[in-house]
């Protein structure tokens, strides 16, 4: 039976546990990465979001059931070029903790890209926990050149150190880097983030092409905080943190008279409505962000993972 019951202190308890435990064993972290696999494969093979939708959440569970529904749509028989993903070389960041949720990072290496040279890469995924009686599920996935692959800080046990919330000893506590990423898409403010590709370029790119011939584009973007978007972030041996977060986008494009709107077909396999002259594309973004101790630099945002995962047409 859970017990759910919150002291005088104000110290909530969740299935009785409150000692403070590894959230993973190794065996059972190296269990679950195994278990994604398989599960992703299947669901990849089949395009049928169904057959990992048990081994996914967060941001990237939305952006992977909504590929998996729009390619089912599009291809009905499967993938036709489907290899199996294999993930090797598997490193576990596993922090303790008490209480509900618990997580850890695998840091692997995938068979998706070359083992040198400026092709290589390494997978960070991100698994979480919400309960002693559910599966472990990954809610988030970077893709980083192994030289970006931050080097998480270790205890004396070789435990990484999970960040506490509204841990204020960093530029911005994790609770508040969706909000604070959405603001500065839309105004450039707070000045933050580092420049680069997620922050400064991206900025550039959506004004380049707000307004093109027959064509405008609005953007809309929202903060995805709460419940199985909550941010999860371990300490760095610096001093600050990975924190993994999520936000939403809105891309809302509106044609000219007698101008016709190209959409393709993933987007109109996730599309409600008819796109007489607009259309509203929605995505999710699974974001990472390295976060300095507070007043020793900005956020540097080094993974943007984004996917369609609705349309409406008007």
């Amino acid at each position: 039976m859970t017990v759910l019951t919150v002291t005088a202190s104000g110290c909530v308890t969740v299935h009785g546990e409150r000692e403070v435990v590894p959230a993973a064993t190794k065996a059972e972290a190296a269990q679950a990465l195994r278990d994604f696999t398989d599960a992703y494969n299947k669901a990849d093979k089949a395009f049928d979001p169904a057959l990992d939708a048990g081994r996914v959440t967060g941001p990237l569970g939305a952006v992977n059931q909504a590929g998996l529904k729009a390619r089912h749509v599009t291809n009905p028989g499967g993938n036709p070029q489907h290899v199996p993903l294999e993930l090797t070389d598997a490193r576990f960041a596993i922090p303790r903790k008490a209480g509900w949720p618990r997580w850890f990072v695998a840091d692997t290496d995938s068979n998706r890209d070359k083992d040198s040279g400026p092709e290589d890469t390494r997978w960070l995924l991100v698994f979480v926990r919400g309960g002693a009686d559910d599966m472990w599920k990954v809610a988030h996935l970077s893709v980083l050149a192994p030289k970006d692959v931050p080097v998480f800080a270790a205890d004396k046990d070789g435990f990484a150190e999970p960040v506490r919330p509204d841990d204020t000893g960093l530029a911005v506590a994790p609770k508040d880097l969706s909000e604070q990423y959405v603001s500065y898409l839309r105004t450039g403010r707070p000045e933050t983030f580092a420049p680069g590709p997620h922050t400064t370029l991206w900025r550039e790119e959506r004004k380049k092409n707000a307004v093109v011939p027959g064509l405008s584009t609005q953007y809309v973007d929202q903060p995805l905080d709460g419940g199985d978007f909550a941010p999860l972030g371990l300490r760095t041996r610096e001093g600050g943190a990975v924190v993994f977060f999520g936000t939403r986008h809105f891309e809302r494009q509106t044609a000219a008279k007698g101008v016709r709107l190209n959409i393709n077909a993933d987007v109109r396999a996730l599309m409600t409505g008819e796109p007489r002259s607009t259309v509203t594309k929605e995505r999710v973004s699974d974001d990472a962000a390295v976060v300095p101790p507070a007043g020793r630099g900005p956020v540097l945002v080094i993974n943007r993972l984004q996917g369609l995962v609705s349309a409406k047409g008007e």
